[in-house]
């Protein structure tokens, strides 16, 4: 959901010449801007290595929930994958832009109780540590956009809930669209921070 949400909003985007999406099946979407690449082993990128050269930034925007799954497998996914890609996209394209999408109440300090926020705060720190250029965006609710197709069934459900929730507690509600504009505008202008709740993001947004 993110991920498509994310997409939308760098196809329409003045700013982007191209966008480059690994997945694991056919997306589904065509554009002139848009290339695709059917992966099925991210661990295991050599095999695509050359196509990911050249690049300006990355929008890292593939995740898990934590329920149902133990801490290791959590972090197998969550840790091990992100810094798997990271790595080799660091070393094809040094002067990259990574965006990563965490989430609200990542623990940087990665000593906290709760195991999906340690592992959260991990990964961001060591995305921090091997990219110079390195923003990491912790939204809390996300609204999707109007007519994405890749939408969770129970926000169905909770859709109705956005407006509400934005007008009482804005720091923790803000839109897909918002998400993506900011991503995209922290690689064109930047941003003084690299840790980006969503108060940050609405702002970056706007910029």
């Amino acid at each position: 959901m993110v991920g498509e949400g994310v997409l939308r909003e760098c196809l329409d985007h003045l700013d982007v010449d191209l966008a480059l999406v690994i997945n694991r099946k056919p997306g589904g979407i065509s554009h002139p801007k848009l290339r695709e690449i059917v992966h099925a082993d991210f661990f295991d990128l050599a095999s695509i290595e050359p196509q990911l050269i050249g690049y300006d930034a990355c929008f890292f925007c593939l995740g898990t929930s934590s329920v149902g799954i133990s801490t290791e497998e959590y972090r197998h996914i969550t840790y091990d994958l992100t810094l798997n890609v990271g790595r080799l996209l660091a070393k094809c394209n040094p002067g990259m832009t990574f965006c990563y999408v965490s989430g609200a109440g990542t623990d940087s300090s990665e000593q906290g109780g709760i195991a999906w926020a340690r592992v959260k705060g991990a990964t961001e720190n060591a995305l921090m540590r091997l990219f110079k250029r390195a923003y990491m965006f912790r939204p809390g609710f996300m609204k999707a956009t109007p007519g994405q197709k890749n939408v969770k069934g129970y926000y169905t459900w909770i859709a109705w809930l956005y407006p509400l929730g934005r007008a009482i507690y804005p720091a923790g509600f803000c839109t897909l669209r918002e998400l993506g504009r900011a991503m995209i505008n922290a690689v064109g202008k930047g941003y003084p921070r690299q840790l980006l709740d969503v108060k940050d993001i609405v702002q970056l947004a706007k910029a």
